[in-house]
Parts: C-alpha cells; sequence; structure tokens
C-alpha cells in the first residue's frame, strides 16, 4: 500500500508559526479593508492574506469582516441552508485519544455496532423526521468482518425505505483508509469522505493520540490524498478546536487545503469546525487547554468563508441554537439537526453515556427547519449534484462561475416542498409556504423552472431535481 507521504510538503509548522509572529506586527486598518475588497472578488485568499485577518480585534473591523463573509455567503449559497443527521453505527475502537468518548481506555461506555437491521431502524425513524441525506460515523475499530462492515452498513441505509422517503445520500466519517479500500468505499455510492486531523500541531497530535492506529500523524493527514486517487473527489476536512491554538490550525488546515488544490485541482468539498466538548470517560477537563470563545468563534468561520469561498461550511449540534443562528450569517451552509452521537441513539431516544461527545443543540428536525425558515433561510434536502456527478472538479467548474445558484435554487425549494407536504408540523408547513412563495416572488432567472419543480411535488412527484 505504500508508505504515506512525509508532511513536511503539507503542513509547514515554521511558516505557520512565521505567518502568525510577522502579520500581529503588520496588521492595520489600511491593510485589512485591502484584504476584505479583495476577498469580495470570490477568488479566496492567500495565507499571509488570512494571517491578517486572525490579528483583527478592532471591533468596526470586525463589523467589516463580518459584512464581508455574509456578502460572500448569500453571493454563492444564497440563503440555502442543508440539513442531514449523523448517524453512528459503532462506538469500537483502538485508539485512547483523550478528548473522545469513544477512546480504548474509557471502561465504563458499553461497546456496539449495529447490525443490519438495528441500522435500518435508526434510518426508518430518520427518514421518517424528513431527512434525506446522512453522515455515516464509526468508531476506529470493526467487527470481525472487517471493513466489510462499512460496506455492508452503507448498503443496509440505501436500502431502507419508509413511506415516500429514503436516504438519497450516504457521507462517511471513517478512519484513514488504503488505496483498496478507498477504492471499494468509492464503489459504494458514498458521497463526500469526512476525516478530521483533530490538531495540525504535530506534538499536540502525539499528546492527545497516545497509542492506537490514530497516533500515525502521517497515515491521517494523508488519507485525502489516497481517497482522491481513488476517485473520491469530494473530501471533508476539519479539526477539533480546543486541542492547540485555533490561529495556527486555521493556517495550517488552509495549508492542507492548498497542498490538495495543488495535486489534484481542487479542495475540499466541506470544512467542519467543531469545538471540544466534554465526554465521559475523556481525560480533558471541560475547560481546553485552548479555548476558543464565541468572538474568536465567529471569526475564523467568517475568515474561512472569505479564505474558501466555494467550500461548505458545516456547524454541528456541539454549538447551541444561539452559536449556531449567528454562524449562517457568516459562512454555515450546513447544519445537522436532531442528533444522536450513540449507536442506537434515536431508536432509544436518548443520548446516553455511549455518546461520543455531549450536545449542545438538542432540537428535532422540526424546529430547527422552523427556526431557519423564519429566519429567511430555505431549508434544503438537496442530495443531486452527488446523484449526476457534478463533484470535485466538475462541481467547482459550475459553481465558481456563479452558475451552480440555478440549478441549487430550484432543488432546494422542491426538497423544502417535500419536506413541508410529507413531515412538517402545521406549523411550520404553513412558515414554509409562505417561505417559498416570497422566494418565488424574488427569484429571476430559474424561476419558471422551480414553479414547473414544485407543481410536480404538489402533484405527488418526489425527489424532483436538476
Amino acid at each position: 500500500m505504500g508508505q504515506p507521504e512525509r508532511t513536511g510538503s503539507i503542513i509547514d509548522e515554521p511558516s505557520v508559526f512565521h505567518l502568525i509572529e510577522k502579520m500581529v506586527r503588520k496588521t492595520d486598518a489600511v491593510q485589512v479593508r485591502e484584504i476584505l475588497a479583495r476577498a469580495r472578488e470570490l477568488d479566496g485568499l492567500n495565507l499571509s492574506e488570512v494571517a491578517s485577518l486572525i490579528h483583527v480585534s478592532d471591533p468596526e473591523l470586525i463589523a467589516e469582516l463580518f459584512s464581508t463573509a455574509k456578502f460572500i455567503k448569500e453571493a454563492i449559497y444564497g440563503p440555502r441552508i442543508v440539513l442531514f443527521a449523523p448517524l453512528y453505527i459503532s462506538n469500537l475502537c483502538k485508539n485512547d485519544c483523550l478528548y473522545c468518548g469513544f477512546r480504548s481506555g474509557n471502561k465504563s461506555v458499553k461497546r456496539r455496532a449495529l447490525t443490519g437491521g438495528e441500522i435500518s431502524e435508526e434510518v426508518k425513524i430518520l427518514v421518517e423526521q424528513g431527512h434525506k441525506r446522512i453522515l455515516l460515523v464509526a468508531g476506529e475499530s470493526y467487527p470481525d468482518i472487517g471493513f466489510s462492515y462499512i460496506l455492508d452498513s452503507i448498503a443496509a441505509v440505501y436500502s431502507t425505505r419508509s413511506g415516500n422517503g429514503e436516504i438519497r445520500r450516504v457521507n462517511v466519517n471513517l478512519a484513514p483508509l488504503t488505496l483498496e479500500d478507498f477504492r471499494r468505499l468509492k464503489a459504494s455510492g458514498i458521497g463526500t469522505y469526512q476525516l478530521f486531523q483533530e490538531t495540525y500541531h504535530r506534538d499536540t497530535y502525539a499528546l492527545m493520540h497516545p497509542s492506537g492506529p490514530k497516533r500515525d500523524y502521517d497515515w491521517r493527514v494523508s488519507a485525502f490524498d489516497r481517497a482522491m486517487q481513488a476517485r473520491i473527489d469530494d473530501v471533508g476536512m476539519g479539526f477539533l478546536l480546543g486541542l492547540y491554538d485555533w490561529r495556527f490550525e486555521v493556517l495550517a488546515l488552509l495549508q492542507h487545503v492548498r497542498h490538495l488544490e495543488a495535486k489534484f485541482g481542487v479542495g475540499p468539498h466541506t470544512i467542519s469546525v467543531p469545538r471540544l466538548e466534554p465526554a465521559v470517560g475523556s481525560e480533558i477537563s471541560i475547560d481546553p487547554r485552548y479555548p476558543v470563545n464565541d468572538s474568536d468563534f465567529l471569526k475564523l468561520v467568517a475568515i474561512l468563508r472569505m479564505a474558501v469561498p466555494y467550500t461548505g461550511i458545516i456547524m454541528s449540534t456541539r454549538e447551541n441554537s444561539e452559536v449556531r443562528r449567528a454562524t449562517l450569517a457568516l459562512g454555515v451552509s450546513q447544519i445537522s439537526a436532531g442528533s444522536r452521537t450513540n449507536p442506537g441513539g434515536y431508536s432509544e431516544g436518548i443520548q446516553n453515556q455511549a455518546a461520543q461527545f455531549l450536545l449542545g443543540d438538542h432540537r428535532e428536525l422540526d424546529e430547527v427547519v422552523r427556526d431557519l425558515t423564519d429566519m429567511g433561510y430555505i431549508p434544503s434536502f438537496c442530495t443531486a449534484c452527488y446523484r449526476l456527478g457534478r463533484t470535485g472538479r466538475d462541481f467547482m467548474e459550475v459553481a465558481k462561475p456563479g452558475d451552480i445558484k440555478f440549478r441549487c435554487d430550484p432543488n432546494a425549494l422542491s426538497t423544502f416542498l417535500e419536506y413541508l407536504l410529507d413531515y412538517a408540523s402545521p406549523e411550520t408547513r404553513a412558515a414554509g409556504e409562505r417561505l417559498i412563495s416570497e422566494h418565488l416572488e424574488q427569484m429571476g432567472k430559474g424561476r419558471a423552472t422551480a414553479t414547473k419543480m414544485l407543481d410536480r411535488v404538489r402533484t405527488g412527484g418526489r425527489d424532483v431535481y436538476l
């Protein structure tokens, strides 16, 4: 399977530290405003420019930074917010990550790997709530059949239906794989392969991962190279905020992004920015070593939106509802809803001690959809791009000229109406119908297409997309 690439060519720690120190002395208001003006051109930012924005603290400049992020978000994504749910199928794990409830040293957790039948039961519950896409998550160890357990689990998800609904796209968060197993994963029909480096700082990484396969930093950070070699061109990266200095993590992640762009012609499809949360059995206190307060958290979300304008930013239910609302205007384009982070959590209806971490937002899907609707966002359950092969470079070729919105807007409205008709509470349906009418009135190009698609849904059509 070959040796993993040494990461000196991917993550250059000395250059990151140099940028952080250099820009703290050079950043001024004129320079910041020049960077913000360049960001509005929707071409992204280089690492020096990002380092300058990281040091911004003046309230007036912060307001301008947030305004720029909002402009970019609306220009590219409009009011659409994609919704999904995580599906935890196993908490078996060989690693002893100090921050995780699944860690091998946690003797209080009851280990469990869901059977195919149990996975189908979980999926039925999610489908009956209205979900169309899930993120399948497993601990970094498998039952006796090995990696085939994951492939069988994906097949179980896709084969499950309930009423008018089904899961139309399975994304996965899994341990790094060999090239051959990535090829098998690709053949299973997944959407995005997601993997978090947790921390890009090598010494901190070693401290947090004292034993298990995950201790190999290079094998993990080179996983996306193998995934893309296996023709999985939609990958999702991220870090766990609170393990190390967030300024370093942002710049190092962007080095990783530029590496993928240079080598494969496309960067990540999504970036996730979870903050460290307490977990039963972890060895890290509730106060992380490198706390990221709400102000810095909002700033880093906005900076990422400017740095990689066409990459989706995911916000999980680790954050409370107030913080999640605030991030929507600053760059977040995907959120989870009604989450459980323990295997069997949807069937049991609880978040128990087998959970990977504690949640900040406990609202169910209908409540989240109603909240988004009240704020003027279009909740989207669309999976069209995956199923039409608009991924990787093909997606970017449509996205960067600004043409993707003419497909995404009608698809978002179609899937939103499908949710309203089949799953929403009466209050949410009424609010959603009003929002759809208002949005149609504001649409220019694409309005006629959207109207026809909505008519098909109202007359019984389902899974209507461009």
